[in-house]
């Protein structure tokens, strides 16, 4: 594991941690009990075995 030699200042660590970004996840929409709802890629296998679908429309 990698070890610092020597302590990083409290602005050094702020302005590294504030360079991050969380990406968006891709949104795709599905149909839902008649209703088109916006859905995660990821999350499109969880809702179509919650509520019994297949397809994508």
């Amino acid at each position: 594991m990698a070890v610092p030699k020597r302590k990083m200042s409290r602005s050094n660590t702020r302005s590294r941690r504030s360079q991050w970004k969380a990406a968006v996840p891709d949104l795709v929409p599905i149909k839902v009990n008649g209703e088109t709802k916006l859905v995660p890629r990821k999350l499109m296998k969880h809702f179509f075995k919650e509520h019994g679908h297949q397809g994508g429309e």
